[in-house]
């Protein structure tokens, strides 16, 4: 098991291109934006913990806490490259109401203490333990943010009581979490402090999972909440899809930090499973709404797809830590299909409104073909919302934007690992290195690395490209060229071939049977009814076409146009006729970026085409 270090944000000054842009927009408008709506329902007042029956005040709910720890770990992150007094008051304020509000044995939970106080610790899927895991990533990006612990001193309390309670008393009503979350959290934080109670508090939790049965209710089995095994030997994805994400993080964190060869194998299996068997090509994982869960393999359709936006970035978090204890590209792969898709389809263009679900077909007239009844089929919506009841994603997206800069490089020894893509410079232990590139445009990368004389330069070759160049020898290793640094002042210039490439599924996908979906570099593309009209599954592209290739300022990326046929309705005088070659009217097929749909007005959409 190899142990590599990842380069934290804070050393990554992301400087142009694509996703400078995205960050800007992230800590001018997404941070603000999110932040409004929070306060507008509610969230941020709960926290004075003042709530009573029959109050105007919105009652809390029990997953509150978390919504407002992952707001404040984003600022935080924000903070700590670009420092806004405003971001700052904001979170010191709620560390104000609770460290005032905090009972005396430490505990700490604004739903308990109102709402339900004698369930304490009663109800395992009630997200205690789930909310105290966002907490402690918030103290711990918030303290390296600004080198202020007394929220990190607060949380010490919380969890100096849940060790007594869950591992000497064993006094509550159950013994892990019903969402997990909490295990990477702890890790993050001895991995700060380097107290080994930390530490031991997460394998606990690890190591009772699935040992006992908890928590069996009528309408869902332990695989669920992934308790229906022992770590160890599950071997594969189960049940809600964020809960086993994290849960998965969790135990690759543990792995690397105790050597546990056993929980790496099971990581691994868990991982090949997710991305062989039961991921849609944009990242999305969970494809049913019925427990935001993974079902059976390949079971992917595409207008039902629930794929929530927390899923996809739970799932970069789990391949980015493999990466650091398996050196393979293929987990650097997947957090780039999930940058550049399943995690940035959940934010609209202007960076103020989120999908939890997103789906890689729309047909609108499905979600108004039953004119007698009132119950409609269930389907996930057309457009972005500000906020949703239960609004874990839009602090999840502005997170993972603020802290994008964590995902690029990593160090062993004498490597220094090159994972992904982007305009910018870096302090990578003493070596100062700059990326110029305007990827995902063009796959044109020069890199230029001061001080690393002697060290070998890791670079992925990303694993859509099939044709490469660099101006260095090199060798390769598990998807990586490998480059011996020589000078001082070395550059070095890459190129990775950029074409429209079409891509089919598996034969065992049935949802997407004779169709291909388009992807150029690492974003995969759709139609959109605003460009090609409507029944978009009438079209058929022609893939061997030389397309109209467009850069679109709007989108920050290139579109395209193939042509394409349709059938000729006009040859049709009846609802049915003999099946014979039917002739086709030629018409034209523009392609946008996936993360792009649902912008422009309600409108169909598709991934999978027919084509020719």
């Amino acid at each position: 098991m190899d142990h590599f270090e990842p380069v934290g944000f804070q050393n990554v000054d992301i400087t142009g291109g694509f996703w400078a842009a995205k960050q800007k927009l992230n800590r001018d408008v997404t941070i603000y934006a999110v932040r409004d709506r929070f306060a507008d329902t509610g969230r941020f007042q709960a926290f004075e913990c003042n709530w009573k029956e029959g109050s105007d005040e919105p009652k809390p709910h029990f997953f509150w806490d978390s919504d407002i720890a992952k707001w404040i770990e984003s600022a935080s992150y924000i903070i700590a490259q670009h420092p806004d007094p405003e971001l700052e008051k904001n979170i010191e304020d709620v560390i104000d109401c609770i460290e005032k509000n905090q009972c005396a044995d430490g505990y700490f939970n604004i739903y308990h203490q109102v709402v339900e106080p004698e369930l304490r610790f009663r109800d395992r899927d009630h997200h205690e333990l789930y909310c105290l895991g966002h907490l402690i990533e918030a103290a711990v990006a918030y303290y390296n943010a600004t080198g202020r612990d007394r929220f990190l001193n607060i949380l010490d309390k919380y969890i100096d009581l849940v060790i007594l309670v869950f591992t000497v008393e064993k006094s509550a009503g159950f013994a892990t979490p019903g969402h997990e979350e909490i295990e990477l959290a702890l890790i993050k934080l001895y991995r700060l402090k380097k107290d080994r109670k930390y530490l031991d508090l997460a394998m606990f939790f690890l190591n009772e999972r699935g040992v006992n049965p908890e928590m069996n209710m009528e309408w869902c089995k332990g695989m669920y909440h992934q308790s229906h095994l022992p770590v160890r030997e599950q071997r594969t994805a189960e049940g809600h899809s964020v809960r086993a994400c994290y849960l998965y993080s969790g135990m690759a964190d543990a792995a690397k930090e105790t050597g546990d060869e056993a929980l790496f194998a099971a990581c691994r299996d868990l991982f090949r499973d997710i991305t062989e068997r039961k991921m849609y090509i944009s990242g999305g994982v969970g494809s049913s709404n019925k427990g935001e869960a993974f079902t059976v393999p390949y079971d992917l359709p595409n207008d039902t797809a629930y794929a929530e936006t927390c899923a996809a970035i739970a799932l970069s978090f789990f391949a980015d830590r493999m990466k650091e204890i398996d050196p393979d590209a293929k987990y650097a792969d997947v957090v780039e299909r999930e940058m550049y898709n399943g995690v940035l389809s959940g934010l609209s263009l202007d960076g103020r409104s989120f999908f939890y679900e997103n789906p890689l077909e729309i047909n609108l007239s499905d979600h108004t073909r039953h004119v007698s009844v009132n119950d409609h089929d269930r389907l996930p919506i057309t457009q972005r919302l500000e906020v949703f009841g239960c609004s874990c994603c839009p602090p999840n997206v502005t997170r993972y934007i603020a802290s994008l800069g964590g995902s690029v490089f990593s160090l062993k020894d004498e490597r220094i690992c090159v994972h992904q893509f982007m305009e910018l410079n870096a302090s990578v232990n003493g070596a100062e290195i700059s990326m110029e590139t305007n990827y995902p445009n063009d796959g044109n990368i020069r890199l230029t690395v001061a001080g690393a004389k002697g060290k070998k330069l890791c670079v992925r070759v990303p694993g859509w490209c099939t044709e490469f160049t660099f101006s260095r020898p090199y060798t390769m290793d598990r998807g990586y060229a490998v480059i011996d640094v020589t000078e001082d002042a070395f550059t070095l210039k890459i190129e990775f071939v950029m074409k429209p490439q079409f891509f089919a599924a598996s034969p065992a996908v049935r949802a997407d049977a004779g169709k291909a979906a388009m992807q150029y570099g690492p974003v995969v593309y759709c139609l959109e009814s605003v460009d090609n009209g409507g029944e978009l599954f009438d079209l058929t592209v022609d893939t061997a076409g030389a397309p109209e290739i467009v850069y679109d300022p709007d989108f920050g990326v290139k579109t395209f146009t193939f042509p394409a046929t349709r059938t000729d309705k006009e040859r049709f005088s009846s609802l049915y006729q003999l099946a014979k070659p039917v002739a086709a009217v030629p018409a034209m097929a523009k392609f946008i970026p996936y993360f792009a749909f649902a912008n422009r007005g309600e409108a169909d959409m598709t991934v999978w085409f027919r084509y020719r």
